[in-house]
């Protein structure tokens, strides 16, 4: 479990975690709760994660990152995979406190993933949003009028099997989803109103999609219910 002892992230903050699987472990790892990041005036905070599994199981489910109206957050998630590795990851934003009413209307996000398999890059995405671009993100080609939203990759054996199972419990989860398979790899995303739904819908998840993968680290973690 990780604990952020400052309690959030402010601008010009520096946040580095590296997690390392070696072969025969089984490792999951959350954070004590959902990680904040605070109103900055002009440097970004910088969360950068690095995972590394070899012949190994490796769980990465934090809890999601809400970011507050004129936040900057500059996030990379970087991913070493090796043969014989198993990994379920997770990352997930949340724009505004929803029990303050709080609505983000500027701000600065960049949210990068880079996935690389024996060395070679199979996979990148970025998801970026600037203060000219916050009025526009209801628009239904965005975000429409979701303010949660996430990012899940699965890597494994029997890939066409596990994505043909994630297909058939969608639909059960109440919220904007959809999963494909890219380079080796299954992609899902998630969007909803609030991050409470979101929550409940990776919950309803993890608990279908975990005993269908067997045995290991990916489940929902314990300080999810805390």
């Amino acid at each position: 479990m990780i604990i952020n002892t400052g309690g959030g992230v402010a601008g010009g903050d520096r946040l580095e975690c590296c997690v390392t699987a070696l072969p025969g472990a089984s490792i999951a790892v959350t954070s004590q709760a959902a990680e904040k990041v605070y109103r900055a005036l002009h440097e970004p905070a910088s969360i950068a994660t690095r995972l590394i599994a070899r012949e190994s199981k490796l769980a990465w489910l934090p809890q999601e990152t809400i970011v507050f109206n004129w936040a900057r957050l500059h996030r990379t998630t970087e991913i070493e995979l090796f043969s014989g590795a198993e990994l379920l990851a997770l990352e997930w934003l949340v724009l505004g406190r929803a029990a303050h009413g709080e609505i983000v209307v500027g701000g600065h996000i960049t949210d990068s993933w880079r996935v690389k398999k024996d060395g070679r890059l199979i996979w990148a995405d970025s998801f970026r949003v600037t203060d000219e671009t916050f009025s526009h993100l209801n628009r239904k080609a965005l975000l429409s009028d979701c303010n949660a939203i996430a990012t899940l990759i699965y890597f494994g054996p029997d890939l066409d099997k596990r994505l043909e199972f994630l297909r058939e419990i969608l639909p059960s989860l109440e919220c904007g989803c959809a999963v494909t398979v890219v380079s080796g790899l299954i992609v899902a995303r998630f969007a909803a109103k609030q991050s409470s739904d979101l929550k409940l819908a990776l919950r309803s998840f993890l608990q279908q999609f975990g005993p269908e993968i067997g045995s290991g680290p990916f489940r929902v973690p314990k300080m999810w219910s805390c």
